[in-house]
């Protein structure tokens, strides 16, 4: 044992004036056990800080021993300048050194042959840690995950400026490394994500490392954080010459979502990897359930990427599966590398392709180290709106084989040929769907192209469907406008069918339009057609704009505070934040929609309303709209619900939660069941049951039955309405008898469906 002692102190006198020259931060990783249990997923292998640039000392401290018989052991140390070291007894080590250019120890300890010689004493230095300054970091944004696993990772969008974290989006994302609601989470991280977001913000690479981790989320914490130091070592204006690859295990999908491949680096080398065929919901496909050809495409890819990693040679027969593997471990490669150089910065952007009268195509996508990982695409008519089901059968037909030939090459087809690439029925849209797919790409640049607007033809309806534009735009320019009228119906009228006094409007606004742009004077006599012109043309700029919106185009439905009567619903219509069309609705208990059988001054509350949403257009603008005499409550519940709309389409979530603070019902799939939910701070905390006859009305207690009472009094009393509730995450059915298992399993589907209308 006091040799075991003496080797000990010895390593740590050794070791210790190299202290000052490794390169990491400080990351504080607090483990609470009861909540690193609370996730039920472990980590693939231990978090590592990934190393920072410091300062290093230009001499290290040498020691020269020359043994001595003595009764005793004793050390003397003589540092030359102003070093000092004491020697004093102690049960541990503590090194901390201030390096000195000049400094040079000779130390002369005494030696002893006798067993009973003891050690008495450990270096203790008094020194400061070198630090690093935060101007070495480069402004921008910077993506980074944390230690992959089965369920997918934890990740970063960082905005650092000065030094610090200016903004951040936390991720955590499905096995298909894509982000997710924050609902399809664990239940202890829904709130982990406002406690994480406000802690780091402001903070330094070291001062984000001391963040505590969010009780109960313990392990995404340390994800989140590992993500963030991982954005500011990609960050670092200087990488060390040692910055390779993070240490840990890293992920990466193929764009078209076939395998998920880990990969595992140790001191910038590659050590292990693993392969994982993926499912049509993008999940991991179960090791017992491979098939046959699963289970030999694995066991020729993992040793091939091991030995050879990107290089690695595809198996005959196996070609297809080795591209998606490969193309799944450059993904994971790149989520590794210190130096990330994809020319794009990661995320949700959406572009237009060529317009026409007949309307246009849109591409919402997502991209991953300047891969396409997801698309979807619409074809929009002359309004701009989503035809969806009514647009072209052939387009219909085109959109699926089209949006797997984007995803095969994980890109916009760079050289289109019609001939080729185009979708047969579907030629031009298929055209205009890879140009947008291409802007959007050309939105995500890092280092952005010259000119606010992308050069061609767009267009732009007024929020109120009066007024078509097509605009044609070059180097940030408008060179030709072509204006159409909307009729009552709806319909853009033919420029043949406009009456004399419409041709005249037609002239006047299109000149005004081209002479004076947004700025265009009103027609006299047409002020509202002349808003609705000038109104257009900022929808058609915005489509030609190069940056993204804060928006997602497209209709989101989102409801009011409900009560024992029912609640309201908004399905609101946006395009570049603008509310394009809304739909309202008061529903009864049954969620259905009651029409003229509402109460009659919300029957006339609601036309009203729908005018007053569309002329306020936008987020804030409905915030002010009065609530109508007489139906006050209504009111403010579809404006709450017109909010609530907006919050599920922004880009980027502000206030990232699982559930909108409120009161909120949903019913089984029967509609004989209702629960209404009460959501407090994102969390569900309190339920009610209530039990319904054919017409949507509730049913009184004394006519239910022992089993509906039982279940009913089980959610209704089972939480103190301060914490989350029993049912409130993966609620299940439940019940001493048949007859209660069956009702409660209803029951469940109406939780579910409640917290599905309070979802975000």
């Amino acid at each position: 044992m006091k040799k075991l002692i003496s080797l000990t102190i010895t390593a740590a006198l050794l070791l210790s004036p190299l202290a000052y020259t490794i390169d990491a931060p400080a990351l504080n990783l607090k483990v609470d056990a009861v909540s690193a249990a609370s996730e039920a997923e472990a980590p693939a292998e231990a978090a590592k800080p990934a190393p920072k640039p410091t300062a290093k000392a230009t001499a290290k401290p040498k020691a020269t021993a020359k043994p001595k018989a003595t009764a005793k052991p004793k050390g003397t140390v003589k540092p030359a300048a102003t070093a000092k070291a004491t020697v004093k007894p102690a049960a541990t080590a503590k090194a901390t050194v201030k390096p000195a250019a000049t400094a040079k120890v000779t130390a002369k300890p005494a030696a002893t042959a006798k067993a009973t010689a003891k050690p008495t004493a450990t270096a203790k230095a008094t020194a400061k840690p070198a630090t690093v300054k935060e101007s070495v970091y480069q402004d921008g944004i910077y993506v980074a995950y944390g230690n992959a696993y089965s369920k997918g990772t934890e990740g970063a969008k960082v905005e650092i400026k000065d030094g610090k974290i200016a903004n951040i989006e936390l991720m955590r994302t499905s096995p298909k490394l894509i982000d997710r609601d924050a609902r399809n989470n664990y239940s202890g991280v829904w709130q982990a994500y406002g406690i994480m977001k406000s802690s780091l913000l402001g903070k330094t690479r070291d001062g984000a490392a001391q963040v505590d981790a969010v009780s109960g989320a313990t392990r995404t914490s340390e994800g989140w954080k590992m993500s963030v130091d991982r954005a500011f070592a990609r960050a670092a204006a200087v990488k060390t010459a040692t910055a390779g690859y993070f240490d840990g295990v890293h992920m990466g999908v193929d764009p078209e979502g076939k395998y998920s491949v880990f990969a595992t680096y140790a001191s910038n080398n590659l050590t292990a990897v693993t392969v994982y065929p993926l499912n049509s919901t993008g999940d991991f496909v179960d090791e017992k359930t491979y098939t046959a050809e699963q289970a030999a495409a694995v066991a020729a890819i993992t040793p091939a990427l091991l030995a050879s990693g990107a290089e690695a040679k595809p198996t005959a027969g196996l070609e297809a599966d080795f591209r998606a593997a490969l193309l799944a471990f450059r993904d994971a490669e790149q989520n590794a590398a210190v130096n990330n150089t994809s020319a794009y910065v990661d995320g949700f952007y959406s572009a237009y392709g060529t317009a026409r009268s007949v309307g246009v195509e849109r591409a919402d996508i997502i991209i991953r180290n300047g891969k396409l990982v997801d698309v979807k695409l619409f074809r929009l008519g002359n309004n701009l709106i989503d035809r969806g089901a009514t647009a072209y059968a052939e387009v219909i037909k085109a959109n699926a084989p089209m949006t797997a030939k984007l995803l095969a090459n994980g890109s916009f087809i760079a050289k289109y040929d019609e001939k080729v690439d185009g979708i047969s029925g579907a030629t031009e849209s298929s055209h205009s769907w890879n140009q947008a797919v291409e802007r959007a790409f050309e939105k995500a640049l890092k280092v952005k192209t010259a000119g606010q607007y992308f050069d061609g033809k767009f267009a732009g309806v007024d929020n109120q469907s009066k007024i078509m534009l097509l605009v044609d735009v070059a180097a940030d320019k408008i060179t030709a406008v072509k204006l159409s009228l909307f009729g009552e119906d709806k319909k853009l009228i033919a420029d043949d069918k406009l009456t004399a006094d419409q041709k005249t409007l037609v002239a006047n606004l299109t000149a005004g339009l081209t002479a004076s742009g947004v700025k265009m004077a009103d027609v006299p006599g047409q002020e509202a057609l002349s808003a609705a012109a000038r109104a257009a043309l900022k929808d058609a700029l915005a489509n030609a704009s190069k940056a993204q919106g804060n928006y997602k185009d497209g209709t989101f439905t989102a409801f009011g505070d409900a009560y024992d009567k029912g609640t309201n619903r908004a399905d609101v219509t946006l395009r570049n934040g603008n509310i394009v069309n809304v739909a309202l609705f008061r529903v009864g208990m049954n969620m259905e929609d009651r029409g003229e059988a509402a109460y009659a001054e919300v029957v006339k509350a609601i036309p009203q309303l729908t005018s007053s949403f569309l002329a306020a257009g936008t987020r804030e603008e409905v915030a002010k709209v009065d609530a109508i005499s007489g139906a006050t409550s209504s009111s403010n519940a579809l404006k709450a619900a017109v909010d609530r709309a907006y919050g599920k389409a922004e880009v980027v979530e502000l206030n990232k939660a699982a559930y909108f603070d409120g009161i909120f019902i949903g019913v089984s799939s029967d509609k004989l069941v209702n629960v209404m939910t009460t959501v407090k701070q994102g969390i569900p905390v309190e339920m009610v049951v209530y039990y319904l006859d054919k017409d949507g009305k509730t049913r009184a207690n004394d006519k239910l039955t022992s089993a509906e009472i039982a279940v009913k009094n089980e959610i209704d009393t089972t939480s103190s309405g301060k914490m989350l509730h029993k049912y409130g995450y993966r609620a299940a059915a439940f019940g001493s008898n048949d007859a209660e298992k069956e009702v409660s399993a209803k029951v469940v589907e109406a939780i579910k469906a409640a917290l599905e209308s309070a979802g975000k």
